[in-house]
């Protein structure tokens, strides 16, 4: 781990460590919760993955705190109103968050003013589940192999087309980083979420799209997108078949879009250690492993340290990204 990193994962962690300095009261504060129903705040529309998930988490995890998990969505932003509500919370346990990749390692790299620090305003939890993606194209294009688009982008620079899902989701930068690597030059298309993206590329407006693999799977199976390659460091059960990018020579390119959960910033320690054994026992829960797994998606858990030291290193690999390739929000 880098220096840069370990202070990174130092500032995410802070606020947790500082709570074995909890005075006795607040610990048996701590260890009375919950008493009361818990808002687990979503920060983007309902509907979605990390929507999806939370509704599904809801249940085990209530019936294991004996108290209801109310799911609050709260979208805007690229997911930075969500969790500037959950930073801005009391540090009690009863407002946790879904974070994502963009609110926690993107955007304080693209925004030119953040309402709050992703690396000292939160306390991280666990990881919940990592989501690659897979480069897809129509099938009447000419592009059967990653290599063919690497071969038609080299031979007509910036004129073949890659529509994405925003400005520093992880759509966009999984193509960025793929222009980066491959010493390639594509046209980056921004539309407004995955799915008017997903619409472009099936009416052929664009030549391709790194899609979320739950999301791009109906279209492959009815034989609509063909999938050239996927962003997972090992072959999924569900696309058997297609490659990985690392295989294909392009390791760096081997990304997830992830979801954790998260608390605000001085959580204290015994609350953290009972919310994390909880969501991992949660996730041990043999219909929603399948839920998660069964359209390419790997299964979180682990740690608050493993959660923090994650968040910290893709926030160094996305700043160094952002920064070699000027990007900037629109």
């Amino acid at each position: 781990m880098t220096s840069l990193t370990r202070h990174h994962v130092l500032r995410l962690l802070a606020g947790a460590a500082a709570a074995s300095l909890l005075p006795p009261l607040a610990q048996a504060q701590a260890s009375d919760y919950p008493s009361k129903p818990i808002s687990l705040i979503v920060s983007f529309a309902a509907g979605g993955n990390a929507d999806l998930r939370g509704r599904q988490l809801g249940p085990l995890v209530g019936a294991a705190l004996g108290k209801t998990l109310i799911i609050e969505n709260k979208p805007g932003a690229s997911g930075n109103i969500g969790h500037d509500f959950v930073a801005k919370a009391a540090a009690d346990g009863y407002t946790l968050g879904l974070g994502g990749m963009g609110p926690l390692s993107v955007n304080a790299h693209l925004f030119p003013k953040m309402t709050f620090d992703p690396s000292r305003d939160f306390t991280p939890i666990m990881l919940i589940e990592r989501a690659p993606l897979v480069l897809v194209t129509r099938v009447d294009k000419p592009f059967k192999t990653l290599k063919d688009v690497v071969q038609a982008a080299k031979a007509r620079p910036g004129a073949l087309t890659v529509a994405n899902a925003g400005t520093g989701g992880a759509h966009h930068l999984s193509g960025e980083m793929l222009q980066s690597v491959a010493g390639i030059d594509l046209l980056p298309v921004p539309y407004k979420g995955g799915g008017p993206a997903a619409g472009a590329l099936l009416a052929g407006e664009v030549d391709m799209l790194f899609e979320q693999t739950y999301a791009a799977l109906p279209s492959i199976q009815a034989g609509k997108t063909r999938a050239l390659a996927v962003t997972s460091d090992k072959r999924l059960p569900s696309l058997p078949d297609v490659p990985t990018m690392a295989e294909l020579g392009y390791p760096d390119v081997t990304i997830y879009n992830w979801v954790g959960l998260i608390g605000p910033r001085g959580l204290p320690a015994p609350i953290v250690k009972k919310l994390n054994e909880v969501f991992n026992a949660a996730l041990a829960n043999p219909e929603l492993r399948e839920k998660i797994t069964g359209p390419g998606n790997l299964i979180g858990g682990g740690t608050p340290e493993q959660f923090a030291a994650l968040i910290a290193s893709d926030s160094k690999r996305w700043a160094a990204l952002i920064k070699a390739k000027g990007i900037k929000m629109e």
